[in-house]
């Protein structure tokens, strides 16, 4: 697993998470791009992230201005896989290397296909950075 550094400004937002939410952040990835923030929350912490009703994402998303992503942090790179393109019915997923490429393949329901690729491949190209920053992963691929 490389090592992952946080900047000042995703501790400042972990630690703004961690008061609103209660729940435990493993990690923080800002997309200036995409003007949003993806937090990885520990195992089991996913239902205190959210809140009731999605209320603790809504009071984050007017607080920091920005779009907000929550991905339950997952030990090996399937867990995290099934993950990050939720709420997609994942049907399996197989890690693949070849010639030194790391690749991973998740299979989905042909329903949720568009769910697990997102609007313009923003869930797709997300997952590539997760995954890549936690088990160097060098493409994802939905079948």
């Amino acid at each position: 697993m490389p090592e992952i550094r946080l900047t000042p400004e995703e501790l400042r937002y972990i630690a703004l998470f961690q008061d609103v939410t209660g729940a435990t952040v493993k990690d923080c990835i800002l997309l200036d791009n995409e003007n949003a923030v993806i937090f990885i929350v520990k195992k089991g912490d996913m239902g205190l992230a959210i809140g009731r009703k999605g209320a603790n994402v809504k009071k984050l998303r007017k607080i920091l201005g920005k779009d907000i992503k929550i991905v339950e942090d997952g030990e090996t790179v399937e867990d995290l896989a099934i993950n990050c393109v939720a709420p997609a019915r994942v049907r399996g997923v197989k890690v693949v290397e070849i010639s030194g490429k790391k690749r991973v393949y998740i299979s989905v329901d042909p329903k949720d296909k568009g769910i697990a690729i997102g609007k313009n491949g923003k869930t797709i190209a997300r997952t590539k950075l997760i995954l890549r920053r936690y088990f160097d992963v060098d493409d994802v691929i939905i079948v």
